[in-house]
C-alpha cells in the first residue's frame, strides 16, 4: 500500500475505535462515514438483471411477489458477510484460501465464471445504456448514435476505474461516484412510484405492503389475481401449467439477480483493497446492510411496484380486440405477433387439427376463443423497462415518466458496467497470481468494457446473444450455491480460521442462516436448470442436459481432487495489503 493510503487506514482504524468507546450512536456514525464496499455491490447488483427481473415480478404476479428480491438480498447479504468475515479475519485472498484450504475446484469454478459473467453481462448493460439515452432522454437519435452512446459509456466508466486504481484519493472519489449514481437510480425510481401515488388512479398501498409477506407457494400454484381467468379460459390445464413455469423463471431469474456469482468475487477484494482486517468487520457488516440491501430494495420494490399496477392482469391495449375490424388502437407488430404466438401455441397444444388449418381459419378460431384467452395471452407478452415508461406517461405525465425512468435506467447501466470492469480487474489479476494494481489490473477493468461496447453494437441479439448469454448465465448459476457451499465450508475451518472461527451461540446462528442461503442457491439452481425448455439452436441437445452434466464433472472432479491431493503449503498468501 502506499503512504498515502496506510495514513488513511491509520485514521479509519482511530476513527472506528474512538467511536466504539462513545458509545452505538457515534459507531453508526463512523460507520456510515468509512462505508465504501457495500456500495459498491449495490451499483453492480441494480443492473439490467434487476431491472428485468423486478419488470418481469410485476407482470406475472403483480404485488403478490414483492417479496422475493428482498429475502433473497437478506440472504445474499449473509453469504457476502461470510466471505467477508474470513477475508478480513484471516488477511488472505479467498480465491488462495478456497484452494488450499477447501477445493481447488471450487475455488477455479468461481473465477471462471466470474470472469465470464464480466465479459458477457456487459454487453446487455451497453445496449440497455445506449437504448435509454436514446428512447427515454432523446438525445443521440441520429444515425450512428448508438456508437457514440457506447463510447460515452465506456469513457464514463474507464474515467471512474482509473481513479479507483490510483488508490488512496482515488479509491474515496471512486467510491462518492458510486454512491451518487445508486442514489440517482433509487430516486428515479422513487419519483415515478411517488407521481403515481399522487395520480387519479393511485396505487393499492395495503395490497402492495401485504405483497412482502412471503408466499413461496407461488413455485407450485398461479398468482390469485389469474386464477378467475384461467378457470374461464378454454385450456385451464394448459394456462395454469404455462403461468407456474413462467412465474417459476421469473421467480429464479430475479433471485439470481440478486446476488450474482460475481457478486461474491468482488467483496473480499475491494476490502483487502482498502487495508481493512479484523478491527473493520463490525463496519463490513453494517456496510452490506445499508449500502447494498436498502438501495437494492427500495429500487427493486419500485420497479415491481410500477410493473404490477400497469401490466399484471391488465392485457395491453389493443390486442383484445385485434381481430376485431373495427379496432381502432393501434398494436406494434412486435407486441401483435408475439400475442397470436402465445394463442398459437396454446390452440396446437391443445386442438389437435389446428395445425392443419388454413391461415383464415386460424384467425377465426383466435377471434372465438374465450375473453380469458386471449386475456392471459395479452398479459404475457414480453413488454420491457421502455414500454413501462411509456405506460406511465397517463399517471406520472411525459416528461416524469421518461426522463425518470431514463435518467435510472442509465444510472444501473453505467454504474453496473463500471463495477463488472472492476471485478474483473480483481479476477484476472488473481488468475495469474499478480498483486491488483498497476497496468496489468487496469487492463484486465477494460476487458468488460471492450467486450460491452463490441457485443451490444453486434452480438447482442439472434443466437450470438443465445450462444453467449444461455451457457453463461447457467454456469453462473450452477457456480453460486456451490460458491455458497465454500463459504460455508471456510466459515467452519478451524485451520483456516484459527481463533477467529465462531463459537457458541454465534456459530449457531452463523451455520442456521448459511445453511439457508445455501438451501434457497440450491433451489434456485435446481429450478433454473430443470425448468429450462431451450435447445442449442440448430440441435437438439436440451441446455438442462448439458447444465446437469456440468455439475456432475464439477462434482467428482472436485471429489477426486479431495481425496487425491496432499497437503498443501499455504504459507504463499500475499499480504492483504496488496489484493
Amino acid at each position: 500500500m502506499s503512504d498515502e493510503s496506510n495514513s488513511r487506514l491509520v485514521q479509519d482504524r482511530q476513527l472506528l475505535n474512538e467511536a466504539r468507546s462513545k458509545g452505538t450512536g457515534a459507531q453508526i456514525g463512523a460507520f456510515i462515514k468509512l462505508s465504501g464496499p457495500g456500495w459498491l455491490q449495490s451499483a453492480i447488483t441494480l443492473g439490467g438483471g434487476s431491472l428485468a427481473g423486478s419488470l418481469y415480478l410485476g407482470i406475472i404476479g403483480g404485488y403478490e411477489m414483492m417479496w422475493l428480491q428482498p429475502l433473497m438480498m437478506i440472504f445474499g447479504v449473509v453469504m457476502l458477510s461470510a466471505i467477508g468475515y474470513v477475508a478480513l479475519s484471516t488477511g488472505e485472498r479467498p480465491f488462495r484460501s478456497l484452494n488450499t484450504h477447501v477445493n481447488p475446484v471450487l475455488g477455479w469454478g468461481w473465477a471462471i465464471a466470474t470472469l465470464m459473467a464480466n465479459l458477457v453481462w456487459a454487453m446487455p448493460q451497453f445496449s440497455l445504456g445506449t437504448a435509454a439515452l436514446r428512447q427515454n432522454l432523446g438525445v443521440l437519435t441520429f444515425d450512428g448514435g448508438d456508437y457514440v452512446a457506447c463510447f460515452l459509456l465506456f469513457a464514463v466508466a474507464g474515467t471512474v476505474i482509473w481513479f479507483y486504481d490510483s488508490g488512496g484519493k482515488g479509491i474515496k472519489i471512486f467510491e462518492i461516484v458510486l454512491k451518487a449514481m445508486v442514489g440517482v437510480v433509487v430516486l428515479s425510481f422513487f419519483a415515478v412510484v411517488f407521481a403515481m401515488t399522487c395520480s387519479e388512479e393511485g396505487l393499492a398501498w395495503g395490497s402492495i405492503l401485504a405483497g412482502f409477506i412471503p408466499k413461496p407457494g407461488l413455485i407450485f400454484e398461479p398468482a390469485e389475481s389469474l386464477r378467475g381467468l384461467i378457470e374461464g379460459s378454454s385450456a385451464a390445464v394448459y394456462w395454469n401449467e404455462t403461468i407456474i413455469s413462467a412465474q417459476r423463471d421469473r421467480m429464479v431469474a430475479a433471485a439470481a439477480t440478486a446476488v450474482g456469482i460475481n457478486m461474491t468475487f468482488l467483496l473480499p477484494y475491494s476490502m483487502l483493497k482498502r487495508g481493512w482486517d479484523r478491527d473493520f468487520i463490525g463496519l463490513a457488516v453494517f456496510d452490506l446492510a445499508t449500502g447494498l440491501f436498502i438501495p437494492f430494495m427500495l429500487a427493486t420494490s419500485c420497479i415491481v411496484i410500477a410493473a404490477a399496477s400497469q401490466f399484471h392482469a391488465r392485457p395491453e391495449p389493443g390486442l383484445i380486440q385485434v381481430h376485431q375490424p373495427d379496432s381502432e388502437i393501434k398494436v406494434s407488430a412486435k407486441l401483435k405477433s408475439d400475442f397470436e404466438a402465445k394463442l398459437t401455441r396454446m390452440l396446437t397444444e391443445t386442438n389437435q387439427g389446428f395445425a392443419s388449418l388454413s391461415a383464415e381459419k386460424k384467425t377465426e378460431t383466435m377471434a372465438a376463443l374465450p375473453e380469458a384467452d386471449r386475456i392471459l395471452a395479452a398479459t404475457l407478452i414480453e413488454r420491457d423497462a421502455f414500454a413501462l415508461a411509456n405506460s406511465l406517461e397517463k399517471l406520472a405525465g411525459k416528461g416524469i415518466a421518461q426522463y425518470a425512468f431514463g435518467i435510472g435506467v442509465v444510472g444501473m447501466a453505467i454504474s453496473t458496467i463500471i463495477i463488472l470492469m472492476l471485478i474483473n480487474g480483481f479476477t484476472i489479476c488473481e488468475i495469474l497470481d499478480k498483486p491488483s494494481t498497476g497496468m496489468l489490473h487496469r487492463l484486465g477493468c477494460y476487458m468488460p468494457g471492450v467486450s460491452g461496447v463490441i457485443g451490444a453494437l453486434f452480438l447482442w441479439s439472434g443466437k450470438a446473444k443465445f450462444y453467449l448469454a444461455v451457457p453463461t448465465s447457467r454456469f453462473g448459476m450452477v457456480l453460486l450455491p456451490i460458491a455458497y457451499i465454500a463459504f460455508f465450508c471456510m466459515m467452519n475451518n478451524r485451520k483456516l480460521l484459527g481463533d477467529a472461527m465462531p463459537k457458541g451461540g454465534r456459530r449457531v446462528v452463523w451455520n442456521v442462516l448459511m445453511g439457508i442461503g445455501v438451501i434457497l442457491a440450491m433451489i434456485g439452481a435446481t429450478i433454473s436448470i430443470l425448468n429450462d425448455k431451450a435447445q442449442i439452436p440448430g440441435t437438439g441437445i436440451m441446455v438442462k442436459h448439458i447444465a446437469l452434466a456440468l455439475v456432475a464433472a464439477l462434482v467428482v472432479l472436485a471429489l477426486v481432487i479431495q481425496f487425491t491431493r496432499g497437503p498443501v503449503n499455504s504459507g504463499d498468501s500475499q499480504n492483504p495489503g496488496e489484493a
